[in-house]
């Protein structure tokens, strides 16, 4: 697409966003040049989309200095070297939060900003009278999916919240909570129509725009937190035996771009640019001054692992060693990195997960050793308890996983094991389990009280 025009929509599209505070309050005028103009044809409205997926990459829950700092710190696997700070990230590493907390509530804001934005380009595309039907599908698909995976972080992470499916400023403003459960319910729904709209073939070779199979990982994964083990291992097979990934077996590679275990990324900026985790997890020949990887993770990798060879860099200064996340390696002049949202070795660790869950211990001991072994780990052999197991392929995740998109975070608490940060988080308490509701939402919507407990 030219840039001047995709320069163009996106203005259009982003000004009324951008100038109002938070998404709840935004209303679109129903005149509208986003829906009589920027939907009027195919190239416009992925002008559109494009504008959406830059904004993920740039401020959202799945940007690389967002969920993946924010959790990695709340959790155990990052320690946080900034004393002073207004940011309110200080508190969210010392599980001291409160629901004025500035980092959550742009946690909040740029979710729900994307979300309004997912839903003019739902309600544009639906009106349009110039864009081809299956087209419409697609477009469609794609807005439902990136609004199913902010819902999806935002409902693990608060708990009970709006599920906001309109531009209406009417409706949106007095909008109550829906339940945790209907939420989820409602997801399934709406992944299944994105299913409904997409396919396998990506539109771009290099996989910046999500296609049917990342659908469908999203529903596998809203299926895990409904307890639907075997409809999770169905989806979950059927994305594994589709052809369209192979498993990447060069360890090295795994933050290359061009890999082919990769669902969807998200591009740069611009041509060049490092990926923002490259920059967020860098320090050297110093002290960490903001992120370093926690000693309980460091100490949780065997010496021969891989891992923690490529994916870790111990920094040595006055006598103290402290180790940096160093899975995307490129400050400058990046050519071949991008930030990674979904790989194959998420799908192959659910996979182990949903069979665990169905007590399929031996066929679950595939999928969780592949990681291993690609690491130059020993495998996870029978016999071994259902128990023993899930607690295998929970390390498995954090080993693999560390400082990606709140993994941590997220898997501990679908497992039902995030008490296990009362050893080495001082003032971890179970209703942590969420964060509080922003406080400005709640004076500027009471109907999304009451507040989560403990706040």
């Amino acid at each position: 697409m030219k840039s001047i025009e995709f320069s163009a929509v996106l203005m259009l599209l982003l000004l009324h966003i951008t100038s109002c505070e938070k998404l709840i309050e935004v209303d679109l005028p129903q005149n509208q040049i986003v829906s009589d103009q920027v939907f009027d044809n195919v190239q416009t409205a992925n002008s559109a989309l494009a504008g959406l997926y830059a904004g993920l990459w740039d401020s959202s829950p799945l940007s690389g200095d967002k969920t993946g700092t924010l959790l990695g710190l709340y959790t155990d696997d990052l320690d946080y070297y900034t004393t002073a700070s207004n940011t309110g990230v200080l508190e969210i590493s010392q599980n001291v939060q409160i629901d004025n907390n500035i980092a959550i509530l742009n946690y909040w804001t740029s979710a729900y900003q994307k979300i309004y934005q997912a839903n003019a380009i739902i309600e544009g595309t639906e009106k349009s009278s110039g864009i081809p039907v299956n087209e419409k599908k697609r477009i469609k698909g794609e807005a439902l999916l990136i609004r199913s995976i902010l819902y999806l972080y935002l409902v693990q992470i608060f708990g009970d919240i709006p599920y906001v499916d309109s531009t209406d400023y009417q409706i949106n403003k007095t909008i109550p909570k829906t339940a945790q459960n209907d939420v989820l319910n409602r997801l399934v729904i709406d992944l299944n129509e994105s299913i409904g709209g997409l396919v396998d073939d990506y539109r771009n070779p290099e996989r910046i725009f999500p296609n049917r199979k990342v659908a469908q990982l999203l529903l596998a994964q809203v299926n895990m937190l409904q307890n639907k083990w075997n409809e999770s291992e169905m989806i979950l097979k059927n994305i594994i035996q589709s052809g369209v990934y192979q498993f990447q077996l060069d360890l090295t590679k795994v933050y290359k771009k061009g890999g082919v275990h990769i669902l969807w990324q998200l591009k740069p900026k611009n041509n060049g640019d490092a990926t923002k985790e490259a920059i967020s997890y860098y320090f050297s020949n110093a002290a960490p001054l903001s992120f370093a990887l926690s000693s309980n993770l460091v100490n949780s990798f065997s010496q021969n692992d891989l891992r923690k060879q490529n994916w870790m860099k111990p920094v040595t200064f006055n006598g103290t060693t402290w180790y940096r996340a160093d899975k995307y390696k490129n400050r400058t002049n990046n050519t071949d990195e991008y930030s990674i949202i979904f790989r194959l070795e998420e799908v192959y660790l659910l996979l182990a997960e949903a069979l665990a869950k169905q007590n399929k211990v031996n066929e679950a001991l595939p999928y969780l050793n592949a990681t291993r072994q690609r690491a130059n780990l020993a495998p996870i052999v029978s016999p071994i308890t259902n128990e023993n197991l899930l607690n295998e392929i929970l390390l498995e995740y954090r080993k693999e996983y560390f400082t990606e998109t709140g993994h941590r975070f997220f898997d501990l608490k679908r497992i039902e094991k995030l008490d296990v940060l009362n050893t080495v988080k001082a003032n971890w308490k179970t209703f942590h389990s969420k964060w509080p509701l922003p406080q400005n939402e709640l004076l500027l919507n009471p109907n999304l009280n009451p507040q989560n407990a403990g706040y």
